[in-house]
């Protein structure tokens, strides 16, 4: 069997093993929805300067949610469950059978891409009707689509990366939130980060991945008067370039002891 068919059924066997846990699948989809709905009863109001432009906060919130739809779906959610699979020996197993171990971990980033791309395509699908939101054509289209392939692929490496340092299942959640909350914070995804925020925040921000990505989708998507650069997607590229090879050099297949 080619290595493409290989791939295509794990992605088929990756996909019914979320939807069998559909309490972990409902919260996948809710959070970006319920938080979008919270922080703009709550913060919606208003614009906040971002490099020197005024964004409306309701705006604002829509793209950050996406974003933030992206990397748990693509970082979080994948890392969790890989060390999950790894202390439980699934992993082992897997690597003992026939199936190629890039044809697993290839299958098991796609299906968190895939699952990524669905959440950013309900989260428009609500700014529209809640919001009145545009969608992005012609051009902007395009750029926002690679948008989030890169950004998904990038988030999805530096999550199999990540599973390098977590010991063992049960220190998963801590370890790895550990790591992501503060950068969504810092990177302004759950409270807008404007440029009269102290240098050490914004610099922070700049180093990391999410804010790039949170404000190369905010430009993709809209235009104006957010301007979409590139350079963000490159970073991001660059952060999961990084990542596949960190994963390449240490991922484990067996349980940590």
């Amino acid at each position: 069997m080619g290595a493409g068919r290989l791939v295509l059924r794990q992605i088929r066997y990756t996909n019914k093993a979320f939807w069998r846990n559909p309490a972990s699948a409902f919260f996948t989809f809710a959070f970006p929805l319920m938080f979008l709905v919270i922080f703009t009863s709550l913060l919606g109001s208003g614009t906040v300067l971002i490099n020197g432009v005024p964004i409306e906060q309701d705006r604002y919130y829509l793209f950050a949610m996406m974003s933030f739809a992206v990397i748990t779906a693509s970082y979080t959610n994948l890392a969790v469950s890989v060390t999950f699979q790894r202390d439980s020996g699934v992993l082992k197993r897997a690597r003992g059978t026939p199936l190629p171990g890039s044809a697993y971990l290839s299958g098991r980033v796609l299906h968190a891409m895939a699952i990524a791309v669905l959440l950013v395509v309900i989260t428009s699908a609500f700014g529209v009707v809640v919001f009145d939101t545009a969608l992005p054509t012609g051009s902007r289209l395009g750029e926002f689509v690679v948008t989030v392939l890169v950004g998904a692929s990038s988030f999805a490496a530096l999550g199999l990366a990540t599973t390098a340092v977590v010991p063992n299942a049960d220190a998963a959640p801590a370890i790895i939130n550990a790591i992501i909350l503060p950068l969504l914070f810092l990177s302004g995804i759950f409270i807008p980060i404007g440029d009269d925020a102290p240098l050490w925040i914004r610099t922070i921000g700049r180093v990391f991945p999410v804010r790039h990505f949170a404000e190369a989708m905010g430009g993709s998507f809209y235009g104006s008067p957010l301007p979409f650069k590139w350079s963000d997607v490159l970073v991001v590229a660059a952060w999961g370039l990084a990542g596949l090879v960190l994963a390449a050099g240490f991922f484990s297949w067996e349980p940590r002891r």
